[in-house]
């Protein structure tokens, strides 16, 4: 059975009455993929606006695998350091990754950011030799429009992270750079300048799916369910 760990920030995890682009991708694989699958990862909540907190399960579909390593705030700065026990207690084979928002906003800048990357690929692969990743660059949010220097940001981090990603990338541990989707607007395909809508959520899934059909023969064309 081919096992996926969807690994992110806020836009991974979601919140209260979402279905999440994870919901989106386990759909379409339900019909592209040949094979037995399933999502796996240590938590399975959805953010809580009113607690503030990781502990809401109103998903707008639970009937899927709502398992996932994901949190409201975090980013490589936070999953670095539990990745290594993610993988070994999950036994992930593709580890679906986006993230960096957070990071870059509050926590480290683009450098420092590529150097978590690179440490979280290496403990990853410590407890999962095998595991493959398929990375997605930084989705740019509304905060680009008034904050130069962070747009700046997002622009050299993703820039170092499609380096980053060449570099480390190897045959028996395989790493992809998800082509963000390229219609992708967050005026229109966000709620709040950040976090998906039904159509940001379609547009996330489909990029992820369309990378490891095209690198990996895995699955399919993403068509909308």
């Amino acid at each position: 059975m081919l096992r996926l760990m969807p690994v992110g920030d806020s836009t991974t995890i979601g919140s209260a009455g979402e279905h999440t682009w994870r919901y989106r991708l386990w759909q379409h694989l339900c019909t592209a993929y040949g094979g037995p699958f399933t999502l796996v990862g240590p938590r399975e909540t959805l953010h809580d606006p009113s607690a503030d907190a990781p502990t809401s399960y109103a998903y707008a579909d639970p009937d899927f695998p709502r398992a996932h390593l994901a949190g409201w705030g975090e980013g490589w700065h936070h999953m670095t350091p539990l990745i290594g026990e993610a993988v070994r207690s999950c036994r992930p084979d593709v580890l679906l990754v986006s993230l960096g928002l957070i990071d870059l906003g509050f926590y480290t800048n683009a450098e420092q950011t590529a150097g978590n990357v690179r440490a979280f690929v290496a403990e990853a692969r410590a407890a999962g030799p095998r595991v493959r990743m398929a990375v997605m660059p930084v989705v740019r949010n509304i905060r680009v429009e008034a904050d130069e220097s962070f747009a700046e940001q997002v622009t050299r981090f993703n820039e170092l992270l499609a380096k980053t990603v060449a570099d480390l990338d190897e045959p028996g541990s395989p790493l992809l750079l998800v082509p963000p989707p390229e219609s992708y607007d967050f005026h229109t395909d966000t709620y709040d300048g950040t976090h998906p809508n039904e159509t940001g959520e379609h547009k996330i899934a489909g990029a992820f799916a369309e990378a490891m059909w095209r690198a990996w023969d895995l699955g399919g064309p993403y068509g909308v369910a």
